[in-house]
């Protein structure tokens, strides 16, 4: 089974926790503080391997969690920082966050990495609190939590040469004779449900790799027909041969089909239309199919390169060949979006600071604080301890929290709530 397209959950280790300790040994007199870091979470990374072709291995499963750091330990020993969680993908791959749609990885390059969720850092133990005030603090942090995020990855086949044109024109016939692939063939629309691939070797020994595309109809770029799924794969190929039925059996017009076929191409991606493309006239083995050719020649002009062919008698095939392969010779094998040149200056300006906290109030009445900020000190705090609880009660004062509170009526014995955790506001 072919599978170009999934949906996947993926999230980086959390941080290990800080540890409080102290040294309590026979000869060392005051010890003092020493618990350890806690180590960082795994991050979780997507890794080109170009022994793979299509997304299977993510039809089974959904859900990547790469493992948390070890926590501190006694004598300021570090937890051990955990190794991130590597994934194989397809040569092609794109990654995109769905909730924002940026793309986060465009993976083309064999062994070719990139991080798509970052594991969290570990949290500091009480050996980095120690003060002249405070010698002996029972205060650790907890660790960070790693990233996490749904993500749309999707393959986009890295092949030299695309195959389009409409149903059973003859492109996976044309496959099977001129490379080792085995796609199934059958004379009815829509045989081919998933893009094959395969080697082609010309008679002078220059080899590139062909994608036998689903046939396209019309309205594709709008999902009618198979096609549509298969449109994204046309980006990548640096080449596109244009494959029309000369034999009219269906009681269609050649010229009306490219023109149909390119239609979709430049609806689906304008910069389609500048990709450079032969078409390949097939099934002349049939008597009509010469004049269908004179009149598709008359009608498109000398500016569209033809190449006459038959895949039963195998005329032709060679000299196709030999064109693509020339063709290929000009054509760089990544081709790069153009840039524009503009001068490069660097402007400094005001950026108001996001703010610590924001506060809003509930059904119940309970004050609810929430923020990026406010609600990552509050994972780092271990209440299990009242030094770590009375510090992190400084820091809501020091972001103005208790002020921010008395302005919107807050009096004692309300309710404040900060994730799922609830307090009593003390004036």
């Amino acid at each position: 089974m072919f599978v170009d397209q999934v949906k996947v959950f993926v999230k980086g280790g959390d941080g290990g926790n800080g540890l409080v300790a102290y040294r309590r040994e026979k000869y060392v007199p005051m010890g003092g503080p020493a618990g350890g870091d806690g180590g960082n979470g795994g991050d979780v990374i997507f890794e080109v391997d170009e022994g793979l072709n299509t997304l299977m291995d993510f039809r089974y499963q959904h859900h990547f969690k790469a493992k948390r750091g070890e926590n501190g330990m006694n004598q300021k020993q570090h937890g051990k920082n955990s190794q991130p969680l590597v994934i194989s993908v397809p040569p092609g791959t794109t990654v995109k966050d769905i909730e924002t749609g940026r793309v986060i990885a465009d993976l083309t390059e064999h062994k070719q990495q990139a991080v798509i969720a970052k594991g969290g850092r570990g949290g500091r133990g009480n050996a980095r609190f120690a003060t002249a005030r405070n010698p002996a603090p029972e205060i650790a942090e907890n660790g960070e939590q790693g990233e996490e995020l749904n993500v749309q990855v999707e393959l986009k086949l890295l092949a030299d040469v695309g195959l389009v044109g409409f149903p059973s024109v003859g492109k996976s016939t044309f496959l099977s004779v001129v490379t080792a692939a085995t796609p199934k063939i059958a004379d009815y629309h829509f045989t081919t449900l998933a893009p094959n691939l395969g080697v082609v070797e010309s008679q002078d020994h220059r080899s590139f790799v062909m994608a036998d595309l689903p046939g396209l109809i019309e309205g594709a770029h709008e999902g009618i027909g198979l096609g549509h799924q298969f449109l994204r794969h046309v980006e990548r190929t640096r080449l596109l041969l244009h494959v029309i039925d000369m034999s009219g059996l269906e009681g269609r017009d050649p010229y009306e089909d490219f023109v149909t076929i390119n239609n979709e191409l430049s609806s689906y991606d304008e910069r389609l239309t500048k990709r450079p493309q032969i078409v390949v006239a097939n099934k002349m083995d049939i008597p009509e199919a010469e004049e269908h050719l004179n009149a598709f020649k008359e009608a498109v002009g000398e500016e569209v390169t033809v190449f006459p062919i038959s895949t039963v008698t195998r005329t032709g095939l060679d000299e196709l060949l030999y064109a693509v392969a020339d063709k290929l010779d000009e054509i760089p094998k990544y081709e790069a979006e153009p840039i524009e040149e503009v001068e490069e200056r660097v402007i400094y300006k005001y950026e108001k600071e996001e703010a610590p906290f924001k506060v809003t109030r509930a059904d119940d009445g309970a004050y609810v604080l929430y923020g990026e900020k406010i609600e990552s000190v509050f994972r780092k705090t271990d209440f299990s301890r009242d030094q770590s609880i009375n510090r992190f009660a400084r820091q809501m004062r020091g972001m103005g929290v208790d002020e921010e509170l008395r302005k919107r009526g807050a009096k004692n014995g309300d309710t404040v709530r900060l994730l799922d955790y609830e307090f009593e506001f003390v004036d």
